[in-house]
């Protein structure tokens, strides 16, 4: 069942799930994926009495794709979930991410841990983390994040189909990369979602705009194959959580966790979940 949320003028497409009285779990996926990368995980969630919520996010769902860098800063993107989660009627929900919706889920629990019953991140650790493990060895991991930056530049070496984009998809089943090479093929979509990478930048120069603690029962997922975290990152991350915290080490996993090894993932997520109460 699918419906449609609006936050800050836009709609989002919500792919929803599970018993209707069931504890609401949001459920945000990364570049450049959409809410189907959760269809191998949401079956167990479901089994067990929880209600999902998995947005197409800004950039990705059609009807939300706003020309301009400013329109994808960290604050906007954790305003559409909560937008996602006053529709719901969710006072406070289970907040699941993963890449960059793991990065949104980061921002949520810290700045609005009254909305946040427990945080899960998948495969992307606090972004200080990331800051804190540059010299050893994340800076050169995240180098690709320079190569998203030039407008037009980018699109051209990225699009759809290319090597390059091949070679960033990398790890995914190959009915995931039809799905996703399909939606970033869709007008303004690979702009769109390469916007978020663009703001990345304004969001640093801007001494408002920071991730503090985490006081929110939290979970951390890595998988020891990651090409774009290195251990030092996932290391470094409990420093950044000062509430209750477990972090789970797939081995022999990469990045795509959620499409890739939701057998592994579910069980120690339900675990998490069921210890908030």
């Amino acid at each position: 069942m699918r419906s449609t949320v609006v936050t800050d003028g836009l709609e989002l497409d919500v792919a929803l799930g599970g018993p209707s009285d069931g504890q609401p779990v949001i459920l945000l996926h990364g570049f450049p994926q959409d809410a189907t990368c959760w269809d191998g995980l949401a079956p167990a969630l479901h089994a067990a009495g929880y209600r999902t919520l998995a947005p197409d996010q800004r950039g990705y769902s059609p009807r939300a794709r706003p020309v301009g860098v400013e329109h994808y800063r960290l604050r906007h993107l954790v305003d559409d979930l909560l937008a996602v989660m006053d529709a719901a009627g969710a006072e406070r929900a289970h907040v699941v991410g993963h890449d960059w919706g793991a990065a949104v889920a980061w921002a949520a629990a810290a700045w609005r841990p009254e909305r946040v019953r427990t945080l899960t991140a998948l495969s992307v650790p606090h972004p200080r983390a990331m800051t804190a493990a540059a010299a050893r060895g994340q800076a050169l991991r995240s180098g690709y994040f320079l190569l998203f930056q030039p407008p037009g530049l980018a699109e051209r070496a990225l699009a759809p189909g290319s090597r390059l984009w091949r070679a960033a998809l990398t790890g995914l089943p190959a009915e995931s990369q039809a799905r996703y090479t399909a939606r970033m093929s869709e007008p303004g979509a690979l702009t769109a979602a390469l916007s978020w990478y663009r703001a990345l930048l304004a969001d640093r120069s801007d001494g408002t705009v920071r991730v503090g603690h985490v006081t929110v029962p939290t979970l951390y997922v890595w998988g020891t194959r990651d090409p774009a975290i290195g251990r030092a990152s996932a290391l470094a991350t409990p420093a950044f959580v000062t509430g209750p915290y477990r972090f789970e080490a797939v081995v022999g996993a990469g990045h795509w966790l959620p499409e890739t090894s939701a057998d592994r993932v579910a069980p120690v997520l339900l675990e998490h979940l069921a210890s908030a109460g």
